[in-house]
Parts: C-alpha cells; sequence; structure tokens
C-alpha cells in the first residue's frame, strides 16, 4: 500500500507539472505569434482568458463526476481529450474562432483535473502525509512553468510557435498512458482487511456485520454517497478558502499570463536572451511549496501548533510577503529586481497553498474534490477577470498615450493581486479552520 501510495503522488506530481507547461506554453507560443502580426494588448488578454471559461464551467462538475465515477478515471479522460485538442489544432492568431474554441476546450477538459486529483489523493494519502503530499502534488504545477519559461521560447525561437503545441500534445498523452498502465483505485473497505477508506476516516472494523456491509453497498452502488451542497455552500470556512483561491490565482495567472509581456514591453527584454533566470518565479514556488508542505506537517505531527493554527500561520505568512513583493515590483526598472520580486511573490504564495489548499481535505475529507471543484471556480474566475482585466488596463493606459515601458502603466497590475493578497489573508485569519466540518 505504501509503495503504491508514493506512485500515485510523483504521477499527480508529473500530472500537474505537464499541465501547467501546456499553460506557460500557450502563454508563449501564443505572445509570440500574435506580436509578429501586431495583435491589440485587449485582444491578446480575451485571447489569453479564453480557457479560464472553459475552466471555470466544468470545476463543480469535475468534482460530482470525480466523485461519482471515480477521480482515477476522470483524470485520464480529461488528459487524453486536452492532448488531443493540442494535437490537432493550428495555432494561427488568424483564425479567432478556432483558436477561442480550442483553448475553451483544452478549458473544459483541464477543470476536471484538479477536482479529480484532490479525490484521489483523499482515497489514497493518510492524514500524517496530508500536507506534503499535496504540496508535493501542486509543486508540480510550478516546475512546469519553470520548465516551460526556460524551454520553450527557445523552441518558439528555432521551431515556430507551432512546435510547442506538438511537444505539450506528446506530454499529455504519454502522462496518459503512464497513468492507465500504473494507476488504480484502492481497496475497498468492504473487502476482508480494513482500510482507510477516506482522508481522516477511522479504519473500518472487520466484525460489522456482512448483512450492513451488503446493505450499505447497494445503497451506495445505486444512490453514491449523499453530497450535502447546502452545508458545503454556506460554511463560511469554505468561503475563506473559496476566497483565498480567488486571490491565489488572480496573482499566478496575471504574473504567468503577463509576465513574459512585462519583460518584452515594460523592461524591453527578450525572453530567448534572459537564459535560465527567467524561470527562477517559478523554480521559486516549487521550493516553496514543498517547504510549506513539510513544515506544516511537522508543525501538526510533533504538536507545536494545532491543525488550524499551522494553516492560518503559513496562509498569512505567505499571502502577506507575497502582496508587499508584487507591490514592489513595478518600482524596479531592471532585471534583477523583477526577477527578485515575481520570485519572492510567488515563492510565498505556494508558500501559503499549505494554509489554504491543503485546507479542503481537513474540513471535507469525504467531499475534496467536490470543495475543490467549488473554490477551484473561484480560482478559474480569477482567471478570467485578472488576465482579461490586466489586457484592458494596458490598452487603457496605451490609450491615453503612456509609455508601456514606464511603471505607470503597470502600478495597476500588480497593485490590484497586491491588495487582494493582504485582504484574503485576514478572511483566511478570521473564518478558517482545520476541523473537520462535513461528515
Amino acid at each position: 500500500m505504501a509503495k503504491k501510495r508514493y506512485i500515485i503522488v510523483l504521477l499527480t506530481f508529473l500530472c500537474t507539472n505537464v499541465c501547467y507547461i501546456e499553460r506557460v506554453g500557450f502563454s508563449i507560443a501564443y505572445t509570440a505569434a500574435a506580436d509578429a502580426i501586431g495583435v491589440s494588448q485587449a485582444s491578446k488578454g480575451l485571447i489569453l482568458s479564453t480557457f479560464y471559461y472553459g475552466y471555470v464551467a466544468s470545476q463543480i462538475p469535475g468534482g460530482w463526476a470525480a466523485q461519482r465515477v471515480g477521480g482515477r478515471r476522470v483524470l485520464l479522460w480529461s488528459f487524453a481529450l486536452w492532448s488531443s485538442i493540442c494535437a490537432l489544432v493550428p495555432l494561427d492568431p488568424n483564425q479567432v474562432i478556432t483558436l477561442v474554441l480550442s483553448r475553451l476546450f483544452v478549458g473544459v477538459a483541464q477543470g476536471f483535473i484538479f477536482p479529480s486529483i484532490h479525490t484521489v489523493l483523499a482515497q489514497w494519502v493518510p492524514p500524517h502525509e496530508r500536507s506534503r503530499s499535496v504540496s508535493l502534488t501542486t509543486s508540480g504545477m510550478y516546475l512546469g512553468a519553470a520548465c516551460g519559461m526556460l524551454m520553450l521560447p527557445s523552441v518558439v525561437k528555432h521551431n515556430g510557435p507551432q512546435s510547442v503545441f506538438l511537444i505539450e500534445a506528446a506530454l499529455g498523452l504519454i502522462w496518459s498512458f503512464v497513468w492507465f498502465k500504473f494507476a488504480n483505485d484502492p481497496p475497498r473497505p468492504d473487502q476482508p482487511k480494513a482500510t482507510v477508506s477516506n482522508f481522516g476516516e477511522h479504519l473500518l472494523p472487520i466484525s460489522r456485520s456482512k448483512e450492513k456491509i451488503k446493505a450499505q453497498n447497494v445503497v451506495s452502488s445505486i444512490r453514491g454517497p449523499k453530497i450535502p451542497w447546502k452545508q458545503i455552500i454556506f460554511s463560511l470556512p469554505v468561503w475563506a478558502i473559496v476566497v483565498n483561491n480567488f486571490t491565489f490565482h488572480y496573482a499566478l495567472y496575471v504574473l504567468m499570463n503577463w509576465l513574459p509581456t512585462y519583460f518584452e514591453l515594460g523592461l524591453n527584454l527578450s525572453l530567448h536572451d534572459m537564459g535560465p533566470s527567467k524561470m527562477l518565479p517559478y523554480l521559486n514556488m516549487f521550493i516553496f511549496s514543498n517547504i510549506g508542505g513539510v513544515v506544516a506537517d511537522h508543525l501538526i505531527t510533533r504538536r507545536i501548533l494545532s491543525v488550524t493554527k499551522t494553516r492560518k500561520l503559513l496562509n498569512t505568512v505567505g499571502f502577506i510577503v507575497s502582496a508587499l513583493a508584487l507591490m514592489a515590483l513595478p518600482l524596479f526598472r531592471t532585471f534583477t529586481g523583477t526577477v527578485l520580486c515575481s520570485s519572492l511573490s510567488l515563492g510565498f504564495l505556494a508558500l501559503g497553498r499549505a494554509g489554504f489548499a491543503v485546507n479542503h481535505l481537513d474540513v471535507a475529507p469525504k467531499y475534496a474534490g467536490i470543495v475543490m471543484g467549488v473554490s477551484n471556480t473561484a480560482g478559474t474566475l480569477a482567471g478570467i477577470v485578472g488576465v482579461g482585466l490586466t489586457g484592458n488596463i494596458l490598452e487603457a493606459a496605451k490609450s491615453a498615450n503612456m509609455d508601456l515601458s514606464s511603471s505607470e502603466s503597470w502600478k495597476t497590475v500588480f497593485f490590484v493581486p497586491g491588495y487582494l493578497c493582504i485582504f484574503s489573508s485576514f478572511i483566511f485569519l478570521i473564518f478558517s479552520t482545520g476541523e473537520k466540518i462535513f461528515e
């Protein structure tokens, strides 16, 4: 069981890695193709945000499907679908309708991934490994973004933007095959040996009567577990997670989608010529995410702090430091200062995931995929709002005859997520809990 659990966590880590190679890759490839034909910043913002319209539509259905069908199966189907779309759709900024539809469908397919992952982890990982397992899995996003920033600009320069799509499709299909071959569902609790049926659940007593088990299995197979939708929607601890998920992704998606433009237009630097240093912000996220997971598990298992206090501490420290770095970013007019601020901001945001992101599994171990779907819906809305709004902010600055290479043009872009980080950290500090609230 232990060996299999580690394989599952490793594969989910690789899953998020490949997903974010795709997201960063599209931003890099599309920016290069769009800039070559003079597409406006507002139009770029529309195309870059289209993914999130599809993504937001499938978060809650993704949690429901993972709960009913099984996270393992849903994860495989969604991965195979978005990979196939990347392989078949051409990257041509002039074919706006085709590009919009393809990004929409890729977003829908990827929207099933994270609810499915949380469902899988809830089934496989015991409570004492909770923080570091989730942190490792989600840190794959940042390592993927770092790898994408490092390698894909050179791929675009030497082989053209379309080659990025083909690489992403190949990676996605390879992962799908490996997941199909090595992943499986955990042993059912009605089998002879007692096993953990869900995250944080007690072992099923072997002495339970066979008749009761059989009756429960019949009901479960017909109706499935009843999902407490009303309790989830009106829960303040869940809303604390939702608000922080929104803020986290607002900051992340704005930097992920617009940092290449900031380097190109704000600092007059070519991504290709920046070398390995352009991957530092995302590499920092990878490092800090895993640090947060290890620290959280240490504080909890050694009983230094309660689960609630641990989540609040890491979330608050992460979001406040990130806010300060975001607001300092446009004040630096050098490459070194920009990389330093963006690295600090994204790194401490990732540290904060050991607070709000793992909290899904604290408050709702049976319904982790559902709660993740609800909160990630808010996170995806942040992508729609943040990425599109940033394009409009820059277009408005350009219309006001402001030079996009000046810091004034970019202050609003980075100050908005900075203020959101401060606000949401206080919301989590006041309303969150580390206790299980859904039976």
